[in-house]
């Protein structure tokens, strides 16, 4: 589908925005993860680096696409969101932290569920 940003509808427009921030965010904990390296685990600290920066540059991608509407990203961005509310749960101990990212997570889940955005995605005409 070839339709313009402009006819994308706002529901999907906020999801894919928050999921690019989340991405950015992420890929820049991987780079901060460069500097809390030690001797002791080089290969953990590099690997767990590499991985949070791709899968960030992935995110802003998926964003991308799901606002230029390709439905291709629709399922990682939901998928993501759902470890997102599992992280929320883990981290429940820290309110403020859980809250923040669960509430971001069902933003975007309802965003990207919302009758315009199935619609503006689907891949009939």
């Amino acid at each position: 589908m070839n339709a313009s940003a402009t006819d994308t509808p706002a529901p999907l427009v906020v999801a894919a925005s928050l999921v690019a921030v989340e991405g950015i965010v992420l890929a820049l904990l991987g780079i901060l993860e460069l500097f809390s390296l030690s001797s002791d685990r080089v290969v953990m600290g590099v690997t767990t680096t590499l991985f949070f920066i791709a899968y960030g540059a992935f995110l802003v991608a998926c964003g991308w696409s799901v606002h230029r509407r390709r439905s291709w990203a629709r399922s990682p961005i939901v998928l993501t969101q759902l470890i997102m509310l599992g992280l929320a749960w883990n981290y429940r101990d820290v309110p403020v932290l859980a809250a923040g990212l669960a509430i971001v997570a069902l933003v975007v889940v309802v965003g990207m569920l919302h009758p315009d955005s199935i619609e503006a995605l689907s891949d009939e005409s």
